[in-house]
């Protein structure tokens, strides 16, 4: 070979080199970007089920406390919030809020709680249902955040 087509070569396959190495750079920082991103709206979308599950929890609990008759309505859109949380959340999350479910309907079905004893209920710290439910999901919450990094 002579000189002009060695160099000619080396000329080509730097070039080639060259934009191998930018092409899966660009790849490598859109997947990274991608992923930050999905993470986020992952994340983002949780704690909003969240918020929702705790408000309607909250809202069921009470209803329970006061009434033996249950709200249908509630209980079936709690327990939808509950299966959209085995679907995309932890396992620990899931199983927490299907705790919460089930003493809600216990609530339902033990006699009405009158106001001296929801008192001693706030007292005693017994009316919190939702607390471990908040430590799990804060530990998902932690989890997702360090898969960010």
């Amino acid at each position: 070979m002579n000189a002009s087509a060695i160099s000619a070569l080396a000329a080509l396959v730097g070039a080639a080199i060259g934009g191998l190495t930018s092409v899966l750079a660009s790849w490598l920082t859109q997947r990274t970007h991608v992923r930050a991103e999905w993470l986020t709206h992952d994340l983002t979308w949780r704690q909003d089920l969240y918020k929702a599950f705790i408000e309607d929890a909250t809202n069921c609990y009470v209803h329970a406390l006061q009434h033996s008759e249950p709200d249908l309505a509630a209980l079936g859109n709690l327990y939808a919030k509950i299966s959209r949380m085995r679907v995309q959340s932890s396992r620990q999350v899931a199983d927490e809020a299907d705790v919460i479910g089930r003493k809600i309907v216990d609530t339902y079905l033990a006699p009405d709680k009158t106001f001296i004893q929801i008192h001693e209920m706030l007292a005693d710290g017994s009316i919190d249902i939702l607390g471990k439910f908040s430590d799990v999901c804060r530990a998902e919450f932690a989890s997702l955040r360090a898969q960010q990094i």
